[in-house]
């Protein structure tokens, strides 16, 4: 098994919990409120991980410039599609449908991969990439 597989598994365990709360919350708050409450807590858990690299004498965080860039640009996503099912949910859609939304993302990175980070193409990953596009398109009705 690959040394990342566990990694992926928690992961998504932590991203569904992350939409079925999302779910609940959105009844009872403000898209913007409710997404700036999720995007504050998150940035609380990340500083204390810091703190505990820090503290243990684990730290081993690099920086450059690109990487703060391109990771300011992840947290204007990361916000904007936080609000973005803030807003799905507040507006009737159902939980069920994030799977395909989510599908969706992935053939965004599929495609990008094979595109721009050189990944190998292969008939699975575009089945793959044909398959989400088709569930994102059959959410509409």
């Amino acid at each position: 098994m690959e040394a990342w597989f566990w990694y992926a598994v928690v992961a998504a365990i932590l991203y569904g919990a992350h939409q079925i709360f999302t779910r609940l919350a959105a009844e009872r708050i403000g898209d913007g409120l409710g997404g700036f409450v999720v995007e504050a807590s998150a940035a609380l858990s990340i500083f204390l991980y810091l703190a505990f690299l820090w503290l243990s004498g684990r730290w081993n965080q690099k920086f450059n410039i690109a990487g703060l860039n391109y990771s300011l640009l992840t947290g204007i996503c990361v916000g904007a599609g936080t609000i973005m099912f803030f807003l799905l949910f507040q507006r009737g859609g159902p939980l069920s449908a994030v799977p395909a939304i989510l599908a969706g993302g992935a053939a965004i990175m599929a495609i990008a991969g094979m595109l721009f980070f050189h990944e190998a193409p292969s008939w699975q990953r575009i089945l793959g990439v044909a398959f989400a596009i088709i569930g994102l398109l059959l959410l509409r009705r």
